[in-house]
């Protein structure tokens, strides 16, 4: 198995079945010339090309909050519910575990101010990412991508700066 990837044709167990089908009866386009636009050739010291992918610096932005959200949501609100809906109306905390006092002198603290505006803002990105994409290829709406995407986004980014300035103000 080659070590390195070469432009030309693709090895035949590379293209799937439909496309080796398509290109014979129809000429259809190799997956190759499809991803041409994504990609792109650069030649490293030794000499041997390289494949490079380019991806618009955004989408990298929304899918790596898309993803820190998804944890968050996945690690950490489950732990808050079990605290603050279970153990504690369960009596298994002390009476003044979570009082007003206490409560605002953890949420004073810088550390815990920017753990709870991770606990609530990545999961606000995960929302939108996951409503934009769901709006597109799940509902088949299509023609207001931008809109969406702009509503989407806007509401997550709004909700980090109402998220912001109360934990600032506190």
């Amino acid at each position: 198995m080659a070590t390195d990837v070469r432009p030309g044709p693709l090895p035949v167990r590379l293209v799937p079945l439909t496309m080796q089908e398509g290109r014979k009866e129809t000429g259809g386009v190799s997956l190759e010339d499809s991803l041409s636009a994504s990609e792109r050739w650069g030649v490293p010291h030794e000499g041997k090309p390289e494949l490079y992918l380019t991806i618009p610096s955004t989408e990298i932005v929304f899918w790596a909050l898309f993803s820190a959200g998804g944890m968050v949501a996945a690690f950490l609100v489950p732990i808050h519910v079990a605290i603050l809906g279970i153990a504690f109306p369960a009596g298994w905390l002390p009476d003044d575990a979570l009082s007003y006092e206490r409560v605002v002198d953890f949420a004073r603290h810088p550390l815990a101010k920017a753990y709870l505006g991770i606990l609530v803002v990545m999961p606000l990105y995960h929302w939108a990412h996951r409503f934009r994409y769901a709006v597109h290829h799940q509902l088949g709406i299509h023609g207001w991508k931008r809109l969406v995407a702009t509503l989407c986004y806007g509401t997550a980014m709004g909700g980090t700066a109402l998220t912001v300035w109360i934990l600032l103000r506190i």
